[in-house]
């Protein structure tokens, strides 16, 4: 079986799935032939009713060889795996780390031996790991389905050894084939390494299933939920809502209507901080607090405008008390991101809009209750940390296609490079023509905005995937579900911010 029908066969069919990083590696090592989504294929589902974590390697893609950014994706799914308490299923078919790029993989804290030691910290917090040797298991990754609780492993095609044999004899000149020196056999009835032997992948699979459903049950972590309801306005609308060129504006309102339980909102502030929306929910039963960019012009109290989509001092000001409130209510936390930042110029400078983000970052970075991202459009700059980018410890976090990350927009970008650029020539005592200036910003537009590009991010596991708009409420609803099974350790504490 392939790794996609091995996790088919795995989980519940009549229960939905979400997959993890299915763009991992999009673009990257052309000139090692690529890695397609990682070599390593990742899902969120259900197996007996028990929501798990499954995590197969793809043997197409150099034989399940590990690249730089298999070990980043792998380690992303034991990071859910910790912060979830959700068991997590192996399925082992690895040749191991890929040698031409073990520099970039080997070494580091963030690297391949750090999948072992999330083994271990995996068992000593309880959380349940089973692993099937179904292919290949080499060298360092032999201790992954070894360090899990349960190991089995399919009799004649998996096979696990510290040294295949090739490497035996040239180490030390022993000639022994690979199925006598780390077969089935071998580690179920010599060494004892493995717990069962599987006489092909779907008795392995089997045994999987008949394992997790024999679980007890987990401590809940108490989120707040009820009866789902579908949103009164279509949710195929948010299509014609979301405008064509990024800049103009659009009501988030709208949004949220089509994304939670009955279009119902319990708008927090309305009147106070416009251009940030927060207010309490309902997705798919579960109670949430939803912080969103407001994408139009509004007027604030003293009758100035106030551009949408941007940050200001009242709207961080809102969103930390906001915040604050879901924390001591205990409720998760939903951010729609559509932002270009924070407001600049003297005025804003003058009114303390540091201090102000300062505190909102704050307030993100130390709630303890679950954060879902789900970046809409803009991602840019201090905004993009604001709003529970990828460096705040969201639980998931998935872009639209229309969504864009960067410092700031390609556009603003080229303009900025581009004086460097031409203040660098002119000091070199070269002319610049107008066809050049022109030449010289599209250059540099073309390469930032390939950077820009939600593709870019999802390759790079800077979010979790690419989804579909109306995919919105299974990614949430899954994700908190996934939460409930991790209790709050700490309590909710600001720190010193400047008030």
């Amino acid at each position: 079986m392939t790794a996609r029908e091995r996790i088919t066969y795995l989980l519940d069919s009549n229960k939905k799935s979400i997959e993890i990083a299915a763009f991992a590696g999009d673009g990257m090592y052309a000139e090692h032939g690529g890695c397609p989504s990682g070599g390593v294929v990742i899902k969120i589902g259900y197996i007996k009713g028990k929501q798990c974590i499954v995590v197969a390697n793809d043997a197409t893609v150099k034989a399940g060889a590990w690249f730089p950014i298999t070990g980043k994706k792998n380690l992303r799914a034991q990071e859910i795996a910790i912060e979830n308490r959700l068991p997590i299923i192996y399925l082992v078919d690895s040749a191991g780390v890929y040698l031409p790029m073990q520099d970039e993989i080997f070494p580091d804290k963030e690297h391949f031996g750090r999948i072992f030691r999330n083994n271990a910290i995996m068992s000593s917090m309880g959380i349940t790991q089973i692993s099937a040797i179904m292919g290949s298991c080499v060298a360092g990754g032999a201790y992954l389905p070894i360090m899990s609780d349960e190991a089995m492993i399919v009799d004649k095609t998996g096979s696990i050894f510290l040294a295949g044999s090739y490497l035996v004899k040239a180490a030390i000149g022993e000639s022994i084939d690979n199925e006598t020196l780390g077969g089935a056999t071998t580690h179920c009835e010599i060494s004892g390494v493995t717990d069962y032997k599987a006489k092909d992948d779907k008795d392995a699979l089997d045994r999987i299933k008949n394992t997790i459903a024999k679980i007890g049950e987990f401590e809940k972590a108490g989120y707040n939920k009820i009866k789902a309801k579908q949103p009164r306005e279509n949710p195929e609308e948010i299509y014609g809502i979301l405008p064509k060129e990024r800049h103009d504006q659009y009501n988030m309102h709208e949004i949220i209507k089509r994304l939670v339980d009955d279009s119902e909102f319990d708008e927090y502030k309305a009147d106070y901080g416009k251009t940030l929306i927060t207010g309490y929910a309902r997705i798919e039963g579960w109670a949430v607090g939803i912080v969103a960019n407001q994408r139009k012009v509004v007027k604030n109290a003293k009758g100035e405008m106030q551009f949408g989509g941007v940050i200001y001092s009242d709207s961080a000001d809102k969103a930390t008390r906001f915040i604050a409130n879901c924390n001591q209510k205990k409720i998760p936390l939903v951010f729609l991101q559509d932002v270009t930042g924070f407001m600049v110029g003297s005025k804003s400078e003058h009114g303390g809009i540091i201090k102000d983000g300062a505190k909102m970052v704050n307030a993100v970075s130390n709630s303890i209750v679950p954060k879902f991202t789900i970046i809409i459009g803009n991602s840019y700059g201090a905004g993009n940390y604001a709003m529970c980018g990828k460096a705040y410890d969201p639980r998931l976090i998935c872009a639209w296609p229309s969504a864009e990350l960067a410092v700031m927009s390609g556009n603003s970008a080229a303009k900025v490079l581009l004086q460097i650029e031409k203040a660098s020539l002119l000091k070199q005592g070269k002319k610049i023509t107008k066809k050049d200036e022109e030449e010289l910003y599209n250059t540099i537009k073309s390469r930032y905005d390939t950077q820009t590009s939600p593709y870019y991010a999802a390759a790079r596991i800077w979010t979790d995937g690419i989804i579909d708009p109306l995919n919105t409420r299974t990614w949430i609803s899954m994700g908190i579900e996934a939460a409930n099974h991790a209790p709050i350790e700490k309590k909710f504490n600001l720190g010193v911010i400047q008030v």
